[in-house]
Order: C-alpha cells, then sequence, then structure tokens
C-alpha cells in the first residue's frame, strides 16, 4: 500500500484499507494520530540539517566509582547477579543469565570451579514460585582475562549461567527466580514477556541505544529508555568501556592519549561487573540484544579477543545457524534481525557472508515484512569520527543487503546521532535502507562534533582504515557533487538528519509497511523527540531479489 499526502488529505493506494480524509496518517488497520507535523520517508529525500551542538550542555560523561551503590555487589555467597535475559530466535523462547561468586584480580587468582553451582531457572505464569511452576537446567562458564607481562593484573570472573527456557506462549508475561536451590542460592522474583508470533500484525516496541558505557550520562539515558518501556532492547556494540582502564583500574578518557607505552592494550575487567550491576534494573525485566563493538575486542595473552562479550551475553548463534558469538539472527513478532559482526571476517569467502547469505535465502516476508541490520561501525558516516573506516565491509556486503531489501540499519560507534535519507552506494535511492547511527549512548570518551564535509576536517585517506580489520577500500567519490573528493564540501546529500547529543530511540513498527521511529535526547523529558519520522516500506516498488536457496536453518514459530 502506498500512502500519498496531499493538501489536508491522505490518499490511500492499494487495498485492505480504508479511504479516510483527515487530519494526520491512515495505516491499515491502525490509524495513527498525527499533526500533520511527523514526515515519512515518502516526502523524502530530505534537504540534509545539521542542529548547532548545544554547547550549554555536554552532559557528565565521568564514569560511575567503584563505590557508587549502583554498581557495588549487594548479594552474598553464591546469590545470583547481574541478571538479564536475552531472546532465541522465535518467540517461544529466551534466555536467562546471572553470575554467581565474586570475580578476582591480582597477581594469584584461582579460577573458580564452574561445575560447582547449578544453573538453575524455576518459572511459571504466576508470580508464587510455589503454583505452576516449572523449572529448567542450563551451563554455566568463567573466563580469565590474562596479561603475559610483568606488573599486570590478571582477571578471572564469577560463574556466569545461561539457561534457554522453550516452549514459552507468545506475547505472555512470565514469572522467575534464577541461582541454585541445592544450596539456597535462589534470586528474588522477577518478570518479562515474551515476544509475539512472526506476522505482519505484531511488532514490539524496541529500544535502541550505543556506545553506552558506565558514566553520570549512561545513567540518564538509561532512565530515559526505562520511561519509554521497551518491549526489547537493542544495544549496537560498545557496552562497558573496559578497555579505558589499565589493569589496576586507572582510567582515561583517551587510552592512546594517557597510556601509549603500555606493552598490550590493557582492560580492568570489574568494569564488566560494574555494568552488569547497574544494567540489572533494565536486563532482569526486558530483553536485551547485543552485538560487538571495538570496546570489546579487549586483546589478552595468545591473541584472544571478545573474551568477556562472547562469555557475558547469550546469543541464538546455533539456533540461528552461526558458529560464531559475533553474528547471528533472530525473529521479533514481524521483524527479521540480522545482527552482523564489523571485527569479524566479511569479504565474500567468510563465514560469515555464507551465513548471511544462508541466513537471507530464509526470510519469509509475507512472515516478517521488516528486515532490519545492526552492526557496530557505521557505512554512512559524516562526522570525522570514524570516517569511512569500514568501507572494506560496506563493499562487500552492501548489494546483498540492497537485494535482500533491508528496510533499517542501525549502527553505534560514532558518538553522536545521524539520520539518513533512503541510500545505495552514496547515492539516493527510494529502495535503499535507511541508516540511523545511535552510538550516543553517554561514554566517557565524549561526543562527537567535527564533521567531515567541514573547511579543514576531511581526513588524509591513508588514516582511515579500521586497524583491527585493516584493509584498504576508501576511495573518493566517482558521481555527484563531491565526484573526484575524498569527502564533500557541504553536508552530504544522503545525510538526512545529525546532531551531537547524549540520548537513544525506540523503533515502534505499526504495520507491514509503516514504522515510526524516534530519537530522544537526555537533556528533554523521556517523551519528547529531538528526531521523529514515518519509515515506509514499498515493497511494490522495490521487489526482493532472494539470495541463492538453501537448506532451512531454524525453525519458524507456529
Amino acid at each position: 500500500m502506498v500512502f500519498k499526502r496531499e493538501g489536508g488529505s491522505v490518499i490511500l493506494i492499494g487495498f485492505y484499507c480504508y479511504l479516510l480524509i483527515l487530519v494526520g496518517f491512515v495505516f491499515c488497520g491502525e490509524i495513527v494520530k498525527g499533526d500533520g507535523g511527523i514526515p515519512t520517508t515518502l516526502d523524502g529525500p530530505f534537504t540534509p540539517v545539521t542542529v548547532p551542538l548545544d554547547e550549554s550542555f555536554r552532559g557528565n560523561a565521568v564514569d560511575l566509582p567503584s563505590d557508587d551503590p549502583r554498581v557495588r555487589r549487594t548479594v552474598n555467597g553464591f546469590q545470583p547477579e547481574q541478571i538479564s535475559i536475552s531472546l532465541s530466535t522465535t518467540h517461544d523462547s529466551v534466555w536467562i543469565s546471572w553470575v554467581t561468586g565474586d570475580y578476582q584480580i591480582g597477581d594469584n587468582i584461582k579460577p573458580l570451579n564452574p561445575e560447582s553451582v547449578a544453573s538453575v531457572v524455576e518459572y511459571g505464569k504466576v508470580k508464587s514460585m510455589k503454583k505452576q511452576t516449572q523449572k529448567t537446567e542450563g551451563y554455566s562458564l568463567i573466563y580469565n582475562q590474562l596479561y603475559p607481562f610483568k606488573g599486570l593484573q590478571n582477571y578471572t570472573s564469577g560463574i556466569i549461567h545461561h539457561v534457554q527456557l522453550t516452549g514459552l506462549s507468545p506475547d505472555t508475561v512470565y514469572y522467575y527466580r534464577c541461582g541454585d536451590p541445592s544450596i539456597k542460592s535462589m534470586s528474588g522474583v522477577f518478570h518479562f514477556k515474551t515476544m509475539p508470533v512472526s506476522s505482519p500484525k505484531n511488532y514490539p516496541k524496541i529500544g535502541i541505544m550505543g556506545d553506552l558505557g558506565l558514566t553520570y550520562n549512561t545513567t540518564s539515558t538509561v532512565s530515559h529508555l526505562i520511561q519509554n518501556q521497551p518491549d526489547l532492547v537493542l544495544l549496537v556494540g560498545d557496552a562497558t568501556y573496559a578497555n579505558l582502564y589499565l589493569t589496576n583500574g586507572t582510567g582515561s578518557d583517551c587510552y592512546s592519549c594517557s597510556f601509549s607505552n603500555t606493552p598490550i592494550h590493557e582492560t580492568y575487567q570489574p568494569r564488566w561487573d560494574f555494568w552488569g550491576r547497574f544494567m540489572q534494573r533494565l536486563t532482569s525485566k526486558v530483553p536485551i540484544m547485543a552485538i560487538e563493538g571495538n570496546h570489546e575486542i579487549e586483546e589478552q595473552v595468545d591473541n584472544t579477543t571478545f573474551a568477556a562479550y562472547s562469555a557475558r551475553f547469550a546469543f541464538p548463534s546455533k539456533e540461528s545457524g552461526s558458529k560464531s558469538t559475533m553474528y547471528y539472527s533472530f525473529n521479533a513478532g514481524g521483524i527479521h534481525f540480522i545482527m552482523l559482526g564489523g571485527y569479524i571476517a566479511y569479504d565474500k569467502s567468510s563465514d560469515q557472508y555464507k551465513w548471511l547469505l544462508r541466513d537471507l535465502a530464509n526470510v519469509n516476508r509475507e512472515v516478517t515484512p521488516w528486515l532490519v541490520g545492526v552492526w557496530h561501525p557505521p557505512w554512512y558516516n559524516t562526522y570525522v569520527s570514524h570516517y569511512k573506516e569500514v568501507e572494506c565491509m560496506r563493499v562487500a556486503m552492501e548489494e546483498l543487503l540492497y537485494n535482500a531489501g533491508v528496510d533499517i540499519i542501525f549502527n553505534g560507534h560514532v558518538h553522536a546521532y545521524e539520520r539518513t535519507n533512503r541510500v545505495y552506494n552514496y547515492t539516493l535511492d527510494p529502495c535503499g535502507p535507511v541508516h540511523i547511527t545511535v552510538g550516543d549512548g553517554g561514554n566517557r570518551e565524549k561526543m562527537a562534533v567535527k564533521h567531515a564535509d567541514e573547511p579543514g576536517n576531511c581526513p588524509e585517506p591513508s588514516t582511515t582504515p579500521d586497524s583491527f580489520m585493516g584493509g584498504f577500500c576508501a576511495t573518493n567519490f566517482t558521481s555527484g557533487p563531491a565526484s573526484g573528493n575524498f569527502c564533500w564540501d557541504r553536508q552530504p546529500e544522503y545525510s538526512a538528519y545529525r546532531e551531537s547529543s547524549f540520548g537513544h530511540g525506540i523503533l515502534e513498527v505499526k504495520n507491514e509497511t509503516h514504522a515510526l521511529w524516534t530519537w530522544h535526547r537526555n537533556q528533554d523529558m523521556y517523551n519528547e523527540s529531538g528526531d521523529q519520522i514515518f519509515i515506509v516500506r514499498e515493497p511494490g516498488r522495490c521487489p526482493v531479489v532472494k539470495a541463492k536457496p538453501t537448506l532451512k536453518l531454524w525453525r519458524s514459530a507456529k
């Protein structure tokens, strides 16, 4: 269906809709009340807008100290803490995760035995755990962060537990507690709500944030997000910023500036525990789906990377046919999410690319009309920070995602907000996805402010590639107003809106063609919008080019 606004009327083209004339917006089966001020992507492409930096508001990008009550350990012995929920691939399964026992850091650490404490979740539809309660067991692990250099402190985690609940009813509140009942170490009772059945009529309310850290700004972001009552949260990379610290707990806003002579990039792993404790007020009730960012690399002995990230979060990797925690997919109502890794091989011969081909081939747009991509480093970014940093990833994957009809792409990495017009290969395209960067969660590295298109700001091309992934694919533009140049001399036409402020976003899909995107700034009230738009799918205009079919990877919910 196409909805076209002319004057004060709304013209509906298609069927299964009623013809109505009013001031506002009309959707099949739903009327969204409006004052005429919320644009849609059908009104675009939009003239680029840059909101000037509010010099009076820089927030408080200072990390919470270890003695802050919100990050201190408040349990005893092997009682659960850092409790979180994540989704499996479909509505009928979730993961419950938690930590028991305390971490150790120092020269003489002795890892806990994961088998010494059971991983049990008791759950049911009644708050009283004495009635209609089911019980499921899972698995546990620990991880170490080890450094082969004298003077650096090693770390070993508490016991991390992951339990998968299956056979759940859709769109239903469940009560649960977790721990080990044999040693009387069970948590209090928490609750969560399952996702709705995947169909064109069912959609959860989704909160999206990135580059969060654990600052006073972070607390504002999370508080605002909680007040907007999402059903699901996406974390688009960079959770704790533990790698802005030395192993002795000394931190800096800029690691390379302050600690340029360290033999390895150190981390202070207790920041992960602090973060898990602070986030429990959200993550114990609302599922959180995370993807890795560059601050999760955390190199250690034997070139091991991403140890904390891979151990602490539960991922539906196996359920979605992935062999890695770095990329996976899942359904949430009528949305299929593909969570991609910007810090693992993504070229066309890579396991990730081959997995993506298979996953896209199995997407049924009649069941999940919306296809949303999520990864950390943005492909379309007009800030100096991380400008054209992952061009090799864009070159490898953009055509595949465009042909698959990806509707929206969410990224972080750049500590600011930016929303594009529909774009493909740096060209305005009505069938291209809308790219949204929400790397403005509040971490201590502070905001990105400078734009690459401003005089004197265009980076030297050789300095732009990501240092971890390597490769060089960033070239001058070959067409359009910036042809022959590495940067535009004004805000690029594909950039619709950009602003340097901390905040979070809310995605509310209304039906199979219309989704409301709202970005909220921390300095505003939680229910005020800094940027808002209806993103409109046009499947009739933009047909999907199916990826090569393959065997079905994971089951669909019935």
